[in-house]
């Protein structure tokens, strides 16, 4: 089964109509061929002047404030279409991590926000400590773009120790573990790194980490993962995991989930735009996914 080109611009005319500027640009670079320069300019309407990102980056909240999180969303997205450099690392990324970086070595997963703006519950009571996926996503891109500073050698520390630790909890995540995976595929242990992801790849095939309910309408997204959260691309390192037949199934199926009016919609969302913004995140991700998988009609 491929989308077809009729739900395919159902898709791009939901896109255009509804989602924010940098899905929009986004798409163009992925289906169009614009320019990647638009996606620089869309992500760093989120930036602040102490070099954080906030206003959204996640449309789980109105706080204009910086989180670390969005920090590590901007940062991967430049990355993604190239635009991201070991200078624009160094001057313009770094001095906002380092500044927020706990006595860990690590970088918190979001603050609570000071002012008090509209947000989702997990922006209360906020668990400021250091986490394992923002960490992970920064050390891993600073291993992929070939920089070595001193930050590195406490973050990668506590990023082992934080692996161990935790073990097999948090393997349902399809946020946290493509941030853990960049980690793995480009730090310079090659042996430890290796084990860790026949690790991962065991977990999530035990029983209980995937939603084989296919008509659950939380499939795919937190706590009730699909294989495509792990393996979006055929290349990906973890899809040697999965089988032909259940990647199949699960590529099926996501065609089938698309709306109506285009979209693949989500179940995150305080408000009717906020609700429109996540589904142009993931109205997004799936074209991409689709397309990866050469599951749209040409």
């Amino acid at each position: 089964m491929k989308l077809t080109k009729s739900n395919f611009t159902k898709a791009r005319d939901f896109i255009l109509a509804n989602a924010r500027m940098i899905e929009r640009r986004l798409f163009g670079y992925y289906f169009c061929g614009g320019p990647e320069e638009g996606v620089f300019h869309a992500v760093y309407a989120y930036r602040n002047p102490d070099g954080g990102f906030g206003h959204g980056m996640e449309p789980d909240t109105a706080s204009p404030e910086s989180q670390p999180l969005f920090s590590v969303m901007a940062m991967e997205t430049l990355d993604e279409v190239g635009t991201l450099t070991a200078d624009l690392l160094l001057n313009d990324f770094m001095p906002y991590f380092e500044n927020i970086t706990t006595e860990e070595g690590g970088l918190p997963w979001m603050f609570e926000p000071k002012g008090k703006y509209p947000r989702e519950n997990q922006f209360e009571n906020v668990d400021e400590s250091a986490d394992l996926s923002t960490t992970a996503s920064v050390l891993g891109t600073l291993e992929k773009h070939g920089l070595d500073i001193p930050w590195m050698q406490k973050a990668e520390e506590y990023v082992w120790s934080e692996i161990e630790r935790l073990g097999k909890r948090r393997v349902f995540c399809t946020i946290c573990i493509p941030r853990r995976m960049l980690f793995l595929e480009h730090t310079r242990d090659h042996d430890r790194a290796h084990q860790a992801i026949e690790n991962l790849g065991k977990w999530i095939l035990e029983e209980g980490v995937l939603c084989d309910d296919r008509s659950n309408e939380k499939w795919g997204f937190f706590g009730s993962p699909n294989s495509l959260g792990y393996a979006p691309d055929p290349n990906s390192t973890l899809r040697s995991f999965f089988t032909d037949e259940y990647i199949e199934a699960d590529l099926d199926e996501t065609i089938g989930k698309q709306k109506e009016d285009g979209r693949w919609d989500t179940c995150y969302g305080l408000s009717e735009g906020m609700k429109l913004e996540w589904a142009g995140i993931q109205t997004l991700s799936t074209l991409k996914i689709l397309k990866a998988y050469d599951r749209i009609e040409s």
